[in-house]
């Protein structure tokens, strides 16, 4: 879209959407300590991993993973590893447990800084 003289735009729905971009802007932006600055922006893997790993993410993240860990191996490896006959593919088994509670907590968490 060309440009008048003075910097604004000949056809006014132009600046009208330009104006609700800014508008739109997340009230974080700009405020240091948040990684999510942008959410109409993609943010780079970077970006992401910085995001998920400020220590207020992290103590929650990690707390739900135990937690959910915990539980997932007492119902599902319990009894194989209390009898002394866990192998070593239960053992993988039982660290995929709080890894993956892990991931989708991060998953979570970024997918609700996107909205803010």
């Amino acid at each position: 879209m060309p440009e008048t003289d003075d910097g604004k735009h000949d056809h006014p729905a132009q600046a009208n959407r330009e104006e609700g971009r800014a508008e739109q802007q997340a009230p974080h932006v700009g405020v240091p300590g948040h990684a999510a600055l942008d959410p109409g922006a993609r943010r780079s893997v970077r970006q992401r991993l910085a995001y998920c790993a400020e220590p207020a993410h992290l103590r929650r993240t990690l707390r739900i993973a135990v937690v959910v860990g915990v539980l997932l191996t007492a119902i599902n490896q319990l009894d194989v590893i209390l009898d002394g006959e866990a192998t070593a593919v239960i053992w993988v088994k039982s660290g995929l447990n709080f890894v993956v509670p892990f991931v989708v907590s991060n998953l979570g968490l970024l997918s609700a800084s996107v909205g803010r």
